[in-house]
């Protein structure tokens, strides 16, 4: 939200957060509850003329300029050694950690995650089912496609039980300034309704 509040690109708003990040760090419980449930995030910022993903380890973070096709996040790193922007410090610490010995091709995700990356497109989790949905319809993603998408409960990415998806939002947004942008919020706690 601070990102859409102070920047008016893309890329600046990626700026915002990961200034915020290092300012402030990443923290606080995710779930109402007692229970502790921490994680790193995740972002998919766009505007009109580009996209980027941002994808965060404590203080640390790299970030990829989408440069076509589709892509998604969800719960696990998926930026592998694509990397656009990155912390001044994200290679250093990983090789004083014994993460990453400075001599292969540097992998963010392979290095910050206990994910085996190779796994990530194959394994059937919400990542790679939104990553085969979208696929599917590459090239002629609608926004009715797209809320589609979202509700879909089999694949995970409409999440009921423990952990509830509780709203999501489809942003069209026309490259030619003109034509105004239009974002669809669910506006019910299931955004299969």
């Amino acid at each position: 939200r601070l990102g859409l509040e102070r920047a008016d690109t893309a890329e600046k708003a990626l700026t915002v957060i990961v200034d915020l990040l290092e300012k402030y760090g990443q923290g606080g419980n995710c779930m109402e509850s007692h229970m502790a449930f921490t994680y790193h995030n995740s972002f998919l910022i766009a505007d009109r003329k580009e996209a980027w993903v941002l994808e965060t380890s404590g203080k640390y973070w790299a970030a990829e300029k989408v440069e076509g096709g589709v892509r998604n996040i969800s719960n696990q790193l998926s930026i592998t050694t694509k990397i656009d922007r990155e912390h001044p410090e994200l290679r250093e610490y990983a090789k004083s950690k014994g993460w990453w010995d400075g001599e292969k091709e540097f992998d963010f995700a392979a290095t910050y995650s206990y994910v085996n990356t190779a796994r990530m497109t194959t394994s059937r989790g919400r990542y790679c089912e939104g990553y085969k949905l979208l696929n599917k319809h590459k090239g002629s993603i609608t926004s009715e496609i797209m809320m589609e998408i979202l509700r879909d409960k089999e694949s995970g990415i409409n999440m009921e039980g423990g952990f509830m998806t509780t709203g999501s939002m489809v942003s069209v947004m026309p490259q030619e300034p003109s034509l105004p942008c239009i974002h669809f919020f669910t506006g019910t706690p299931d955004p299969e309704r």
